[in-house]
């Protein structure tokens, strides 16, 4: 090596160094590239830890998870924004709402599906949204609200079930009318029966009036014939006193 070399410092050597041996091409500054293929931004560390619901027994024991950890928290989790655009494969994708939404009303006054902005008759639907996480199958209950003509796109496979519903539906009127006119034929015996019990309360009224009736007349009977008696024995003794004359 040159004196000239030696007398560099340790940058401006590997400097020199890269410009003769490396940079000798034309092109040859790709080499001097940086490896961004492990890059990660914030973002990127989110999507990797993130949750769709936080368990009070999940532990962020990593700053990655703590990162995910604090973007849920400042999440809005009554209602959620649903992507429809693949409604016909029975797929819907759901996410929890942000700030700017909740200060738009997006979700909850205006029609939660993403690209739909309709506030005219909203209905709340409550989704059983069924998930993998961390090649997990995973559950959850959220709360929609949709305009009708996203509401018919969430029940675009349901429709037979709904159907099925409004029979369940129909056949429990039934169910309900029948019972109902049963219970009136069993009020109608009821009644009945009752009437019976009453006629059966006033034939005895009657029968006791009438031996009342009869107990009156034969004391009458009784009053009637004491007097004649009375008579017939007064004749006899004045029949004998007359024969205690004559003799």
């Amino acid at each position: 090596m040159s004196a000239r070399l030696r007398n560099l410092n340790p940058y401006a050597l590997h400097k020199y160094l890269v410009n003769v041996y490396c940079l000798n091409k034309k092109g040859s500054t790709s080499f001097l590239e940086r490896d961004t293929s492990k890059d990660r931004t914030d973002l990127d560390v989110i999507r990797e830890n993130h949750k769709f619901l936080w368990e009070e027994d999940d532990v962020a024991d990593t700053w990655e998870k703590q990162l995910a950890k604090k973007y849920y928290d400042k999440l809005f989790k009554e209602y959620c924004i649903c992507d429809l655009s693949r409604y016909k494969e029975n797929k819907v994708a759901l996410r929890w709402r942000v700030e700017k939404e909740v200060v738009l009303g997006k979700g909850q006054f205006l029609c939660g599906s993403k690209g739909c902005n309709n506030d005219q008759s909203l209905k709340s639907w409550e989704v059983n949204f069924a998930y993998i996480e961390n090649k997990e199958k995973k559950n959850a209950l959220v709360k929609l609200r949709l305009c009708p003509e996203c509401s018919m796109k969430l029940n675009y496979r349901s429709k037979k079930r709904e159907i099925k519903r409004l029979k369940k539906g129909n056949k429990k009127k039934k169910k309900n009318s029948d019972e109902e006119g049963h219970d009136s034929d069993v009020e109608t015996e009821e009644n009945l029966e009752a009437e019976r019990i009453e006629e059966n309360i006033v034939e005895p009224s009657t029968s006791s009036i009438q031996t009342e009736l009869t107990d009156e007349t034969d004391s009458n009977l009784w009053k009637q014939g004491a007097p004649e008696t009375e008579e017939k024995s007064r004749d006899e003794e004045f029949e004998d006193y007359l024969e205690d004359l004559l003799l």
